[in-house]
């Protein structure tokens, strides 16, 4: 029975792709500062999701806030915490 070779090759052109952009992304990168502020907004942010609406005549304000912290152990070995958290806000103003 043949194997067919035009969807394994295509699928193997995709990865490698994908494996030559994300070299060449970091290979471009540069080491940057940590901006301390941010990090410590993300630091307090509460467990969950955060949503806080605002509205008055002229504008209108969402907030959104989201953190999940887990902590995943692969068998007896190391432990890992994964910490993932972001904040947005939607704007929307009248323009006269």
């Amino acid at each position: 029975m043949a194997v067919p070779l035009a969807p394994i090759a295509f699928t193997a052109l995709r990865f490698g792709a994908v494996a030559a952009a994300a070299w060449y992304i970091n290979r471009r990168a540069r080491p940057a500062p940590k901006h301390v502020w941010r990090e410590r907004a993300l630091d307090d942010l509460p467990e969950g999701v955060d949503v806080t609406m605002d509205r008055s005549d002229s504008e209108s304000n969402a907030h959104a806030g989201a953190r999940l912290s887990r902590t995943v152990r692969l068998g007896q070995g190391a432990a890992f915490e994964i910490d993932i958290a972001g904040m947005g806000r939607l704007r929307v103003r009248r323009a006269d």
